[in-house]
């Protein structure tokens, strides 16, 4: 399990996590958007840095997009899209993530 379903709210704070990679493990998040949990890496499309600017902090002030803390790449979280910044276009690495039974989990 990542977390509880109810540690995640609408535009809120997000959960980071690790997952296994080849070099070690890699940084990931989950956050809620419109009711539904998304999953991503936590590396930004443009540089690969990671994206929150505080430990959580994905979402900008209004709660709508993710942001990259470094140089604002824009996303949006039920896609991972960037719909602004240097990498427009590009998307955000998404994982399968899921909720049963108040947990959410990866796939």
């Amino acid at each position: 399990m990542i977390c509880a379903s109810a540690e995640l709210a609408d535009g809120g704070k997000g959960i980071r996590f690790e997952i296994p990679a080849e070099t070690g493990t890699q940084s990931a998040f989950v956050v809620r958007h419109d009711g539904q949990v998304y999953g991503y890496l936590n590396r930004c499309a443009h540089i690969g840095v990671e994206l929150d600017w505080q430990l959580g902090e994905f979402f900008d002030d209004s709660g709508l997009y993710l942001v990259c803390s470094t140089h604002g790449a824009t996303y949006l979280p039920d896609s991972g899209k960037c719909i602004a910044g240097p990498c427009r276009g590009a998307r955000l690495t998404q994982l399968e993530v899921f909720e049963q039974n108040g947990g959410v989990y990866l796939k």
